[in-house]
């Protein structure tokens, strides 16, 4: 089994190398720090499992994620995240994920997964599940955030903290026009005029 950790915080990767190298059969477990390092790296070699943070320096998780399934299908992504999985996981699912952990996860379930992961299967924890089946069973309708692309969905959830356009520029490594841009497309397709409207938003939704 190889696998590469990708997180820009080094004492996060060295955590996860110390939990996965109890696993047995690993042999390679390599690191990224970042989304473009980790497509660089995928170029040239290849990996059973990819550990994704979402929040990365330089491009959002999951548009790393729609990368790697576009250019490397087989290869199995596990999202890890410190964001709660009602924001993020269904949305990582449905762009190919495997799986999706937060980081408070305990190193016992982390394991779980990345076996389960590595024998071709999908991990979600049970509240996800559960949340999931009860969507299913009600047949509810798409959500309206949910025609957001992984960019357009990040930047929402950072406006309806409260976060300025130049705070969520610093964040991203992005221009305060380019943030400008998005949060007009974000209003655009959710038919909001002031952020206030899309924090309600959010809050009913759960997403913050």
């Amino acid at each position: 089994m190889k696998i590469m950790i990708c997180d820009d915080h080094k004492i996060v990767r060295d955590g996860l190398r110390q939990i996965l190298q109890q696993l047995h059969g690993v042999s390679v477990i390599a690191e990224a720090g970042s989304g473009d390092e980790l497509l660089d790296t995928l170029k040239t070699d290849d990996f059973n499992i990819v550990l994704l943070d979402i929040s990365l320096p330089d491009r959002n998780g999951l548009e790393i994620l729609q990368s790697v399934k576009v250019k490397w299908p087989a290869t199995n992504v596990l999202m890890l995240s410190m964001h709660p999985q009602e924001q993020y996981a269904k949305r990582a699912l449905a762009l190919g994920a495997s799986g999706y952990l937060t980081k408070d996860t305990a190193s016992e379930e982390l394991l779980i997964a990345v076996q389960r992961v590595s024998d071709g299967g999908k991990y979600i924890s049970q509240s996800l599940a559960e949340n999931l089946a009860f969507s299913f069973s009600k047949g509810e309708k798409k959500q309206d955030h949910e025609i957001l692309s992984s960019r357009e969905f990040e930047i929402m959830i950072k406006l309806a903290n409260g976060k300025s356009l130049q705070e969520i520029a610093n964040e991203l490594f992005i221009s305060n026009k380019t943030v400008s841009t998005y949060r007009s497309r974000i209003m655009d397709k959710m038919e909001f005029h002031k952020n206030t409207e899309l924090t309600r938003y959010c809050m009913e939704k759960n997403l913050i």
